[in-house]
């Protein structure tokens, strides 16, 4: 085969009546037109691009920035508990002093003794505090919690004789709360608070015909005899509720003896008037019963003592107090309620409400 490999270009001797290969055309040149669309085009890619990563390192560095507020703000809060006034307001001028008792009073709130107890100490200290006073917006809550800030009261009082602690009731101080109230020089209310619920409650439910129907089974195990004597499965026995009753009225007995030192002969008719039974009355029914002095409030108090100043001596973490007021600016406006929270909700644990 002498003419193998054939030459490409070259056409084969029978193909006279084939047609000619097809030549490829040359590329075209894009126009001027072209070329700036294509430029524009790629021009509007890249200011895409630098424009997100600007928006990328914005958001980047506000992440962080908010970060780093939570941070110091934790940290402040866990390394100082100061005074919410303190920091702002000159305390070396003549002043009414103000320790808040707001909600729930446990250790595991701000309504603590300890918290609470610290503050009333530091008021008092201040030789430029002309009065103390112990604004309560509370249902009540832990009796020894209770007791402790009412003892520290009776004794900050004796140490400063010269100097008048006044307790002032808004919404509610019932319970617990009016057990600390009572170690007040006067009590303040408004004619619409709640005041009272002298008495003790410890709450407990039996659901075993619920749990029955469930086919729910308590193995429970304990050492002890009585030592599941608040179970949620079986009723009391009347042994096990006469020695309930006991511990509770030995409680409601230190409430009352409490209450009748703090308020002394301004009680009217206690017995007759059942003010230890746990009824709670309207601020003005109150001041008739001998339970508070005089209607009024924080701001009334500061005006009757001719006082300019007021300074906040409740602890509060930074944090927190910055929390509470973006909620409320948050919550303004959507309404409000009525809500008479004097029952308790913790099962098994006694609650001065």
């Amino acid at each position: 085969m002498p003419n193998w490999p054939p030459d490409p270009n070259k056409r084969p001797e029978n193909s006279a009546n084939q047609p000619a290969p097809i030549q490829p055309l040359p590329p075209s040149q894009p126009s001027g037109q072209e070329w700036r669309l294509i430029e524009n085009t790629l021009l509007a890619s890249v200011a895409e691009q630098r424009r997100a990563r600007r928006w990328s390192i914005f958001f980047k560095l506000l992440t962080f920035g908010y970060l780093l507020f939570i941070v110091l703000a934790l940290g402040r809060g866990c390394t100082s508990n100061t005074p919410t006034g303190l920091d702002s307001v000159d305390t070396s001028k003549p002043h009414l002093a103000v320790v808040e008792l707001q909600g729930t009073i446990s250790n595991s709130d701000k309504a603590n003794a300890y918290d609470v107890s610290k503050a009333l100490t530091r008021a008092f200290e201040n030789s430029n505090s002309k009065a103390v006073a112990l604004d309560i917006n509370s249902p009540g809550g832990s009796p020894v919690q209770s007791d402790e800030i009412w003892q520290t009261m009776m004794d900050l009082r004796k140490e400063y004789p010269n100097k008048k602690l006044y307790a002032v009731i808004g919404d509610i101080g019932a319970s617990g709360a009016y057990y600390i109230a009572s170690a007040a020089d006067e009590i303040y209310v408004n004619p619409s608070s709640l005041v009272g619920s002298i008495g003790v409650i410890m709450p407990s439910y039996n659901i075993e015909g619920l749990m029955d129907k469930v086919g729910v089974e308590d193995r429970t195990i304990t050492a002890g005899e009585y030592k599941d004597i608040l179970s949620l499965s079986r009723p009391l026995t009347d042994y096990e509720e006469q020695h309930v009753e006991k511990v509770l009225a030995n409680t409601h007995k230190h409430f009352i003896n409490a209450v009748k030192e703090g308020r002394g002969d301004r009680l009217k008719n206690p017995e007759e008037n059942k003010l230890f039974s746990g009824l709670f009355w309207t601020g003005e029914q109150s001041i008739a019963l001998g339970l508070a002095d005089k209607t009024g409030s924080i701001a009334s108090l500061e005006r009757e003592l001719k006082l300019k100043t007021v300074v906040n001596y409740t602890p509060m973490d930074p944090f927190q107090f910055f929390m509470d007021r973006f909620a409320v600016k948050m919550g303004a406006g959507i309404g409000s309620s009525i809500n008479l929270d004097v029952l308790p909700k913790d099962e098994g644990n006694a609650q001065m409400r």
